[in-house]
């Protein structure tokens, strides 16, 4: 089977990554290939995500887009996987029968077989199951797109804070064998890529199996990782507060090429909120983490993700979010405003805050980070920054572009030989989203990792 291969990926850098590697096995298995037109494919797959509000209804409205294509070319095969289709399973269907394969976060390998069988029998095929981590002894090489790439080294997640519904659309927590994750990179490292992040969706809970039947921690893998020739930058994400051990603190301080920039979700800055979030720690536990992570590694960037309006916060709890955001000096916050998710303890809390105070709280939070992530940006400039050069920008293609160790996008003049290549680039400008520079020197020598 031939064909073209249309994929939708939804939310997180784990949906990014497994959407890659679908059409990783489809390519090797079925022989389709991408394209970025629906109405030419004869499979598309909606890869979805239930973090945020009203994720359902994305979904089917896509779906209902999707129904005109296989109106119009009946071999058309839909397929719809990810967190929503974890959650919805059969259910699914019943809602939107043209969809012919429902699959799960830890299915995406059985991915060509579904297929198969959908063309061979004419029937619909719904997997959403959790096999270990079956998926990954089964899917083939990655193949880079660039000099940036995504590694999953971990899948689910244990710690079942109360608004999330991760463990339940993607399982307990699984770790890749250390030996497996390593290759991975090496392969990638083989076909260009300089950067890596290790991805999970608490992933600095890593435990993967070691030859000798031990198990390794991230820090462990961050420095196997690092030993692979060509690669130059690792960052990590997502991570929680709990797993944030000595070990992988010393990281930071050990580690030339782990990045000096943190994603670390703290939620809420209010104890009492924490509490009900089931987050296991306090806020000043939390900033303790922060010290001795900037002990470790002076100017160390911190993102973070807040929800505002939970159940019950009132207007000191919110003060308290904002104290902490000071405190702790956030460069970057991903925010969203409470909303319950189906099936979490949280859904069954009385949710109290009017939308107007939602909205208006989220509001001064963001000013609050943005006021900060300008800082940040400003003082950047007339700087020199250590860039990967990834590729051509979005803004101009006759511009290039890449990230500062901070993750900050900075476009610039250059010649496309740079791409794969870390230039130093001297910041001229900070804009809303992004930095202007232009380049100050430029690697000489790719290393020969073939």
């Amino acid at each position: 089977m031939e064909g073209r291969l249309y994929i939708e990926t939804q939310g997180c850098q784990m949906n990014a990554y497994d959407s890659a590697r679908m059409a990783d096995a489809l390519r090797e298995r079925l022989g389709l290939e991408r394209t970025a037109d629906p109405a030419e494919a004869d499979v598309l797959l909606l890869n979805t995500c239930s973090i945020r509000e009203k994720a359902q209804e994305k979904v089917f409205s896509t779906l209902g887009r999707w129904r005109v294509h296989k109106q119009a070319r009946p071999h058309v095969v839909i397929g719809v996987g990810g967190c929503v289709a974890s959650q919805e399973g059969e259910a699914l269907r019943r809602r939107a029968p043209h969809v012919d394969v429902v699959f799960g976060p830890q299915t995406v390998h059985r991915l060509p077989e579904m297929i198969e069988q959908v063309r061979a029998a004419g029937r619909a095929v719904v997997d959403v199951s959790f096999p270990e981590i079956e998926k990954f002894d089964r899917l083939p090489e990655p193949r880079a797109e660039g000099p940036t790439a995504f590694v999953s080294v971990m899948e689910g997640c244990s710690k079942y804070c109360s608004f999330c519904v991760v463990p339940y659309t993607r399982g307990e927590e699984v770790s890749r064998p250390l030996d497996e994750v390593v290759a991975e990179v090496a392969a990638l490292a083989r076909q260009g890529v300089r950067e890596v992040t290790l991805l999970g969706q608490n992933v600095n809970a890593y435990r993967g199996e070691t030859p000798d039947g031990d198990a390794a921690d991230l820090a462990l893998l961050i420095h196997y990782v690092a030993a692979v020739d060509g690669i130059d930058r690792i960052r990590f994400t997502t991570s929680h507060p709990l797993e944030m051990n000595d070990e992988l603190i010393e990281a930071f301080g050990e580690v030339p090429e782990l990045a000096g920039f943190l994603h670390l979700p703290v939620q809420s800055g209010s104890d009492r909120i924490l509490r009900l979030m089931r987050r296991g720690h306090t806020a000043q536990e939390y900033l303790d983490i922060v010290a001795r992570l900037r002990r470790a590694r002076p100017g160390l960037s911190l993102s973070t993700d807040f929800i505002v309006g939970f159940p019950g916060e009132t207007e000191a709890d919110f003060r308290a979010t904002l104290e902490l955001i000071d405190a702790a000096g956030f460069d970057h916050a991903f925010s969203f405003a409470f909303s319950p998710r189906p099936g979490t303890p949280a859904a069954e809390l009385p949710d109290d805050v009017p939308a107007a105070e939602k909205k208006r709280r989220l509001q001064v939070l963001q000013a609050r980070v943005q006021a900060r992530f300008d800082a940040v940006s400003e003082a950047m400039v007339g700087t020199v920054q250590r860039v990967l050069v990834e590729g051509p920008s979005r803004r101009s293609p006759r511009e290039l572009c890449g990230r500062t160790e901070n993750n900050r996008v900075v476009n610039f003049p250059g010649p496309r030989e740079a791409v794969g290549r870390f230039a130093e680039i001297e910041v001229t400008a900070a804009l809303a989203n992004s930095l202007r520079g232009r380049i100050h020197s430029i690697e000489e020598t790719i290393p020969n990792v073939a």
